[in-house]
Formats: structure tokens, sequence, C-alpha cells
């Protein structure tokens, strides 16, 4: 009897763990009932839609034959403008897509869809220049797709064999005058930019000092005569100022205790010169009276090497960058730099025996180190957003402070202490994950240029109202595969200039709408003889 309890108790069992599955078998079963259920009433209101669509689009297309006809009873070679007629035409050589809706997909329905939208072509093809026009304005807000063009014109190799690292063209001379220096080793070279597309050497001036290697270079004038200056500095923390009309350096500033990194002119005042330094702070120079007027760095100054600055275009504020991944903001409106300004001109220290008093600003107005989580080695006002980059293949747009609204554009009086800045877009692009590659604008803000380690060269056209349509053209040659230290753009964007570290200097000339060679043919390259006799008195001694 033990034995026959035992067997029926395992059957009991079994027979519970039996039922108990059945349970959940058929608890699946009506839920799958249901998933099928509501496939096929997705199914079915697709099936609708398309139908809809369908019928939609059938209808315009015999509107669009009844309209034709009743003209004259024949489409006279006019087109007829569809969504699907709008979907084919083409502004600025991209194709539309965005102009209509997307339809659905249903399988069942793709041919007659496709049927459908080939006989609403067919009737729009009649003249597609007239169906592009009624696209366009057909468009709430037409849009700008910007995809600059431009053609390898020329370019040279210095005979130092040493990089390049600056290039600035001479933004003050009138127009059709596309003078331009290059900065390399110890070298600074003076070209013209020909009609004919070439390049000409000017002047060529070597320091010294063999050891010397120029980083950058700015264009300044004299305010009286307007003589062209050009404001030279490198790795010895001394600017050179080079005259052309004397031909010869005319003077040098010594007050950075270490590498200069870059140079900047006020776009207010010719002679308020701005350097930046490996010694963590910026200066103000006043080239005319030879006196450094305020130290930029401190208490809340650069941690680390400072690698870029820009004045604003109203010349009231100044933007730095460098190493420690910071942004900062120094204002030049606080009232006892504008007395330090003023005092440089009147201040006669061979009349006193006194130094000049310069001033120190030790506080910014603005520090940011979210934008950027590497070395931060170019930065440029635009507008006034910022345009910044770093080791991270992107150019970041962005803009101190909150953005209330799409129409908040207006620099902050005051910061505040407030450290938020709000991200606008970013222009992508690769291979260009090593430091000091400095990107450039034209003059007008239009244009874009940055170049990359392996020789190419992206170029974005900037003069869009939404940040998100500019799209960039890569400019390549077989022959330039170092990387490209700084890219320059003329005046009007009509010339562009890359500097790379086998010391070459390509030249790339825009293509304009209806003239698309602009009378510019590839020339030969040249290996230009720029040694100069340093054997001469001056520091600088031209060839």
């Amino acid at each position: 009897m033990p034995t026959i309890r035992n067997s029926v108790s395992v059957w009991m069992d079994e027979l519970k763990t039996y039922h108990t599955l059945l349970a959940m078998l058929n608890a699946i079963n009506r839920k799958m009932s249901k998933v099928i259920d509501l496939n096929e009433t997705i199914d079915l209101t697709i099936d609708d839609m398309s139908d809809k669509i369908d019928d939609s689009i059938d209808k315009d297309v015999s509107d669009g034959e009844d309209d034709n006809k009743g003209s004259n009873g024949s489409n006279n070679g006019k087109g007829v403008t569809t969504r699907n007629s709008m979907r084919k035409s083409v502004t600025n050589g991209v194709t539309d897509d965005h102009i209509c809706d997307k339809l659905p997909a249903n399988k069942p329905k793709a041919k007659k869809r496709k049927r459908n939208a080939t006989n609403a072509a067919q009737q729009a093809n009649g003249d597609s220049s007239s169906s592009t026009t009624k696209a366009k304005s057909d468009r709430s807000g037409p849009k700008k797709y910007c995809k600059p063009q431009y053609k390898f014109s020329y370019w040279l190799r210095e005979d130092h064999r040493s990089p390049i690292f600056g290039v600035q063209f001479n933004q003050h001379l009138p127009d059709g005058h596309n003078y331009f220096a290059t900065v390399g080793n110890n070298r600074v070279s003076i070209y013209e930019c020909m009609n004919d597309g070439t390049i000409r050497l000017v002047q060529c001036y070597a320091d010294t000092d063999a050891d010397e290697s120029f980083y950058t270079c700015a264009w300044s004038y004299d305010d009286v005569t307007g003589v062209p200056l050009l404001a030279a500095a490198g790795s010895r923390g001394i600017i050179r100022i080079i005259s052309n009309t004397a031909q010869q350096c005319i003077k040098h500033y010594i007050g950075h205790g270490n590498a200069i990194n870059d140079l900047k002119v006020s776009p207010l005042d010719p002679n308020l010169l701005l350097s930046v330094s490996k010694d963590h702070t910026l200066r103000l120079w006043n080239i005319k009276t030879d006196h450094c007027v305020a130290i930029f760095g401190g208490v809340e100054g650069h941690r680390d090497e400072v690698l870029s600055a820009d004045f604003h275009l109203r010349g009231h504020r100044i933007i730095s960058c460098g190493m420690d991944h910071s942004l900062k903001i120094w204002s030049l409106e606080k009232e006892d730099i504008q007395k330090a300004i003023k005092e440089s001109y009147k201040f006669n220290g061979s009349k006193t025996n006194i130094p000049f008093n310069t001033m120190r600003d030790h506080f910014p107005l603005f520090t940011t180190r979210d934008i950027h989580r590497n070395y931060v080695d170019c930065v440029r006002w635009f507008g006034n957003f910022v345009l910044s980059k770093s080791c991270e293949n992107a150019i970041v747009c962005w803009k101190p402070g909150k953005l209330e609204d799409e129409n908040d554009i207006q620099m902050p009086k005051s910061y505040s202490g407030d450290s938020s800045s709000t991200l606008v877009h970013k222009f992508e692009y690769k291979e260009c994950d090593i430091w000091f590659m400095r990107f450039s604008m034209d003059s007008q803000q239009k244009i874009l240029a940055l170049g990359n380690q392996s020789g190419k060269v992206n170029v974005w056209d900037v003069d869009v109202d939404d940040p998100q349509i500019p799209r960039s053209t890569l400019l390549t040659h077989p022959k330039c595969t170092t990387a490209v230290r700084q890219t320059c753009l003329n005046a009007d964007g009509s010339i562009l200039l890359c500097v790379c570290d086998d010391s070459t200097v390509w030249r790339w000339d825009r293509e304009l709408p209806g003239n698309a060679a602009a009378g510019v043919t590839a020339a030969p390259s040249v290996s230009l003889n720029t040694t100069a006799n340093t054997n001469a008195g001056d520091p600088l001694d031209p060839v």
C-alpha cells in the first residue's frame, strides 16, 4: 500500500504540472491572437491611408491635366507643379526632398504609387525651370544650401624645409591688392597673389638667431602715413615690427616670459596689438608709443599656455583660449583699461624717467570649461557668438550665457558670475586630432575654412539663416599630404591660402556662378630660395 500511495502522489503532482503548463499555453495563445488582431488592424489602417494618398495623387495629376487642357487643350510644354514634381525639382544642386511629405510605405501599393509619381513627373517635365520656381515659391522661408566651390591654382615650397605655422592677408589694403605674409622657421616672407592665379615673392626676412621659430603674424599700418606694418613673433617671445617700405625691422618688444603663440590687431585702433603667450598671459601693446598698456592674467586668468585670442568686431572685448581647456572673455570697457589706453598715447617716459604704469587685469568677465575637453587652440568671434576648436574633430559654435530664444543674439551686458554657455552647432570634419591647427574666416564672416593633418581642407559657407544647413566642401590635391597648419581667406573670400608642415603654400580660387574658371588656370609649382643674409646688423635682414 505505501508503494501505491507514492505512485498516486507522483501521478497527482505530474497532473497538476500538466494543468499548469496547459493554462500557461492557453494564456499565451490568447495574447498572440490579440497581437495578430492588432497587426491586422494596423495593416488595414495603412491600406486605408495608402488608398487615400493614391487617390489624392491621382487627383493632383488629373487636376494638372485638366488645367493644361483648359488653356488650349494640350500641355504646350508647360510643367505642372505637384508634390511629386516638387520632389524632382532641384535647388542649388540639392534635391528638395524636404518640400513634400514623406509617404508611408506599403508594399502592395508600391507599384501604383510609383506609376502615379512617374505620370506626375512626366507632366511636370515639360518645363523644369518653372517647376523649380514654383517649388521655391511654395516653400515657407526659402532655405539656402551652400557648398562653396574652390579650384586649385598654384603652390610653392619655401627652401627652409620647416613647418609654416602662420599666414595672414593684409586686409587693410584697397580691394584687388592681395598681399599676404607667411611665417616659419626664422623666416618672414611677403607675397602677392597675381591675377593670373600665381604667387609672387615680394620680400623675405630672416632673424639673426637661427634658433628662432616664428609662429604667428598680424598686419597693421601707420595711422599717419598709411604704411603697412607687419608684426611677427614666435618661440623667443619677442615681437618684431617690420616696415615693408623701409624693408627692415623697425621695432621690437620684449615682455613675455616665453613663446608667443598668437597676435591680433584691434579692429578699431591699428596701434593696439594683442599678444598671447606660453607664460599664461595676454598683453596689449601700443605700437605707436611702444608701451605695454595692459596684462590680462593672474588670479583668475589662464592656468596654462594661452594658444589663441581674438578681438570682438566692436573692439570692446577679447576672447582667449589655451591648454587649460578654458575660454575667457576680457573687457576693454573697464574704466581703468580705458584710462590706461588713453594714457599710453600721452605718456613720455624720457621726460620723467619712470616706466609706464601697465594696467593688470586678473578677472575676466566670463570663463567656461564646458565647451571642450582638450587643448583649445583656435577661437574667433562670430558676431556675438563664438567659434572655437580643439583636438576633437569639430569647430563648435556657441554663445556665452543662456540662449533665451531664437532671436537672442545680443551680448549680455554683464555675466554676473554666470559661466553657463549654449551650444548652437558643430562643424564636424575628420583627421584633425593634433593641436595648433588654425581655422579662418573672411572679413565678412561668410566663409569658414580649416585644414587637417592629411593635407585636406574643409570649407563651409556659413552665410545662412539655419546653422544646420551649411555643408562643407573638401579640397584635396595629390601632392598636399602633410598637416595644414593654418588657412587664410582674403577680404571677399575669393582666394584661400593654406600653409603646411612641409613648408608649402597652396592657393585656391573660388569659382563664381556663371564664371566657373574665374580666369584662373592651374600653374606649375616653384621652389623659392628665400635664404637671407643674416650677417648684417639688423635683427631681421631683407633678402
